[in-house]
């Protein structure tokens, strides 16, 4: 293993370590597991609906994501730089890169966990009747490739501040955007404003996590998708990069 896989793998099983340290975790997972379970079976009527698919599990991860997600990130670097530990960070021997990507890295991998945790629900409808495994497979990948594009988002925001509030309410904001801009309500609205030119609605419905996650929720993983997430993903952790070495140099 190379010096920069090691030293990222170092940084990403302390995080990962860290998290469950506290009841913090265990306390995100529940309520995700909650939420996830209350949209799909009531909100979602999944039994209503005699049809054996996670259709209502998988359209409501967006939502679930916008809120929780955030709650994860803000901790990345806010409470580093309130701690004043960012400091003695960037003191180590470890490239900015190293951090952010070991950071990022173990809170992917602890929103992963959340979500194979709700396993259960996969085995409920093959239990109830013939789903489509394939596409469930698909929309378990779009799923987690959001949440990563959902992290990078809130940890560049995080780097921005010491509070850890302030961070959730921007680092919502800012993963709203994202999923806002494709929705059909605003998407809609910019169809009738007749100033509005259609190549302005197309950025708007082409930006959008829905636009993108929508695709993978039905089955289909398109390569355009999978790089718009990915693209979303490494410029966040670019910016977060950039900000942590403005730090450094002060």
């Amino acid at each position: 293993m190379s010096h920069f896989a090691s030293a990222v793998s170092n940084v990403m099983r302390r995080e990962l370590a860290g998290y469950f340290a506290t009841p913090v975790a265990w306390v995100f997972i529940v309520i995700f597991l909650v939420m996830a379970g209350a949209f799909t079976f009531y909100i979602g009527a999944f039994y209503d609906r005699g049809v054996a698919d996670l259709d209502p599990f998988f359209t409501f991860h967006p939502w679930l994501y916008l809120f929780l997600v955030p709650a994860i990130a803000m901790r990345l670097w806010a409470e580093e730089r309130r701690s004043g530990t960012i400091e003695l960070l960037l003191t180590l021997p470890l490239t900015p890169w190293q951090a952010v990507l070991g950071k990022f890295l173990a809170a992917w991998a602890f929103s992963g966990i959340a979500l194979a945790l709700t396993f259960p629900t996969w085995i409920t409808v093959n239990y109830l009747g013939d789903p489509d495994n394939g596409a469930i497979a698909a929309a378990y990948v779009g799923s987690f490739l959001m949440a990563g594009g959902f992290l990078a988002i809130g940890s560049c925001i995080s780097a921005l501040t010491k509070n850890q509030v302030i961070a959730f309410v921007l680092g919502a904001a800012a993963c709203a955007m994202f999923v806002y801009a494709g929705s059909p309500s605003v998407i809609g609205t910019m169809d009738k404003l007749s100033w509005v030119p259609k190549a302005a609605v197309s950025f708007f419905e082409s930006s959008s996590f829905l636009t993108h996650y929508d695709n993978m929720e039905r089955g289909l993983i398109a390569f355009s998708d999978v790089f718009f997430l990915a693209a979303v993903t490494i410029g966040f952790l670019v910016a977060t990069v950039f900000m942590l070495k403005e730090t450094k140099a002060r």
